[in-house]
């Protein structure tokens, strides 16, 4: 049966605050580089305040790694939709209404009397790397009452973020969520999101990989962490032995992409300033999963995540900012990759 939505995202749902600020403000905030920290809501409102006092070209937008994936794909004419929590707040309101003007379906009911919708305090230093400091407010609260069956069994693919799979009840969402995708026929995609979640819940995230998982994203890290090893080849073997679909980025190296039984290395797409690193991975998800909607083999596919990357670390925020379509249409072509986009 043909899917009413290409790719549903399952992740956090939260506003991003990023901001340009120099290695000594980092230190004064203890704030540890190219690190993903969690803190209290206490602590989200002084760095918020302290980036106000430090930054003139602070950025607030709609974020969350699984739904900056989904915007992505939106803005690639593909059809998507979000599961996530927001709380009946300002912010709440701003990130529902993001998701929805772009085309991306989000059905969660905003939560009352809650704890405040989340955010993600994104520092970028010179050099481009990006530290977070994120509180995760009202997705705390994230568990199975919130997977709509039937909206999982409309979805081609079910990408799943793992920043997501931390509680229990949010553990069970992703087991139940790939057991209604499955039953009905559907693939099931997760991101790893970071090292440090995978190193909290390692044996989780190798039971759900093993079990569950149809396609996996990943950075260079993330995998050896995952599998425990220091040798990349190794760990893409141990992947290889499961069946699942890796997509492994490997920053300026480019990105492996292995299926059945074919290895494929897709090289980095050249950028001339890089300014933000953030959303690199995420809008890479969005190129692949999109391509793989609009019927591209798995190396284009490779590519056009590799060009939707490449737009996205050009500017500050994780939400591409020229037109994915216009640009990856352009490049594509040039490249032979499709007829049209």
């Amino acid at each position: 049966m043909r899917a009413k939505y290409d790719v549903l995202g399952i992740g956090n749902a939260m506003m991003d605050v990023i901001a340009p600020i120099s290695d000594d403000v980092l230190t004064t905030l203890k704030i540890t580089k190219g690190s993903m920290t969690l803190i209290e809501e206490s602590r989200a409102i002084d760095i918020h305040s302290a980036f106000k006092s430090h930054s003139k070209n602070i950025s607030e937008t709609a974020g969350g790694s699984g739904a900056n994936t989904m915007a992505g794909i939106a803005g690639l004419g593909v059809s998507a939709a979000y599961f996530g929590k927001v709380a009946d707040d300002k912010l709440g309101t701003r990130f529902t209404k993001s998701m929805t003007d772009i085309g991306v379906a989000f059905p969660n009911s905003p939560l009352k009397n809650s704890s405040a919708t989340a955010r993600c305090l994104i520092a970028v230093t010179p050099d481009a790397e990006r530290s977070m400091s994120t509180f995760l407010g009202a997705n705390t609260s994230f568990g199975p009452k919130d997977i709509d069956a039937k909206i999982v069994q409309d979805s081609a693919i079910t990408y799943m973020e793992g920043y997501l799979f931390d509680t229990p009840d949010q553990k069970a969402a992703f087991v139940k969520a790939s057991e209604i995708a499955k039953a009905a026929g559907r693939k099931v995609a997760l991101t790893l999101s970071d090292s440090f979640c995978v190193g909290a819940h390692r044996a989780a995230f190798q039971h759900l990989v093993d079990n569950h998982v149809d396609i996996l994203f990943a950075n260079h890290d993330e995998l050896l962490s995952l599998y425990e090893l220091e040798d990349f080849g190794q760990s893409l073997r141990r992947v290889w032995k499961t069946g699942t679909i890796a997509c492994v980025t490997r920053s300026e190296k480019g990105s492996v992409i292995i299926e059945d039984g074919k290895v494929h290395e897709i090289a980095a797409i050249p950028v001339a300033n890089i300014i933000d690193t953030t959303g690199a991975g995420d809008q890479y998800a969005a190129g692949v999963l999109a391509g793989r909607a609009m019927g591209l083999s798995w190396s284009d596919a490779g590519r056009l995540g590799s060009i939707a990357a490449a737009e996205v670390i050009s500017h500050f925020g994780a939400r591409p900012e020229t037109p994915i379509h216009t640009l990856a249409g352009g490049l594509a072509l040039a490249e032979g990759l499709v007829k049209s986009l």
